[in-house]
């Protein structure tokens, strides 16, 4: 095939449609999880968590919720995935592995978030938040006292009763939390996120009609399970509440992913190496929400 400035764009052009149609396809998860937000900088600053608003009876004059003393920023990082498309392929007309590579750069791209996303839980328990805690911690200031979103109770290597147990002791912890005011937050889990290893009994603690002594399961249909195979311990396991604005975790977007091509053949490395080049740029990062929102167990046991 000869190799000529149309040829070149007519190529890079279906390539790039390639790119496209997978991104829209590709499946992501991290929005049942994550709230997204925009960005126009290079950072933001997430500080205003601290506030938490909440109405109140109007007596006297307003009462303003100040900034606490917390710094908490995220910085957006730089992704990219980039392929070369050789000359020689073009001339041999060779062209026929670009395609499912194109088609891979678009469905990367699309979990780009996924990835982002997961890292935040995978290192949730070391990772800190707006307060300056870990996100998942014993010891969260709310007000005058401390208040815990970490446990250690175990869904693994457990009876269908000693696992309901952990997941009650998730749900209550979350329902009763409360504001500085001493106000309950109202906060009702609906998502049970577990690694593959507990996908099995996460499935049977949601669905189970009744437990092992014939008695009814009073956890049946109170959360849906996520099954995550992006978790790196085989025994951590997250209680969210997804229904709120802010949810647990949060998506930083200054630019989507984009296809990028360098096609120019008098570019460096056409003339010295014969190649092409395409594939995707964005710029994201990932940060913590609100704590209370989310309740996680290493799983480790007592």
């Amino acid at each position: 095939m000869l190799v000529n400035k149309s040829v070149v764009a007519d190529i890079f052009t279906n390539l790039k449609a390639t790119f496209n149609k997978q991104f829209e396809a590709a499946p992501s998860d991290w929005e049942k999880t994550a709230t997204l937000v925009p960005s126009s900088t290079k950072q933001n600053d997430y500080a205003w968590l601290s506030r938490f608003p909440r109405m109140r009876e109007w007596v006297g004059s307003k009462v303003v919720k100040a900034l606490a003393a917390f710094a908490y920023t995220i910085i957006n990082k730089d992704w990219e995935a980039t392929i070369e498309v050789m000359r020689n392929d073009i001339e041999d007309d060779t062209l026929g592995i670009y395609g499912p590579m194109a088609m891979e750069a678009g469905f990367s791209a699309k979990q780009l978030p996924d990835e982002i996303v997961s890292d935040l839980k995978n290192n949730a328990f070391t990772n800190v938040c707006f307060d300056g805690q870990y996100f998942y911690d014993t010891d969260h200031p709310v007000g005058e006292t401390s208040v815990s979103n970490k446990l250690t109770t175990a869904l693994s290597n457990a009876t269908l009763a000693l696992a309901l147990a952990s997941y009650g002791a998730a749900r209550t912890a979350m329902m009763n939390f409360k504001d500085e005011d001493g106000r309950p937050l109202n906060l009702i889990p609906d998502t049970l996120e577990v690694p593959p290893a507990l996908e099995a009994m996460g499935t049977l603690l949601l669905t189970a009609d009744k437990l092992g002594d014939d008695s009814p399961n009073p956890y049946k249909g109170t959360a849906k399970l996520l099954v995550n195979p992006r978790l790196t311990s085989s025994t951590a396991w997250f209680l969210h509440c997804t229904t709120r604005p802010l949810k647990p975790f949060l998506f930083q977007e200054r630019k989507k992913p984009v296809f990028v091509q360098q096609t120019d053949s008098q570019s460096d490395d056409v003339f010295n190496r014969g190649a092409f080049k395409f594939g995707a740029e964005a710029r994201s990062n990932g940060g913590y929400g609100l704590w209370h929102t989310s309740v996680g167990s290493t799983g480790a046991g007592a």
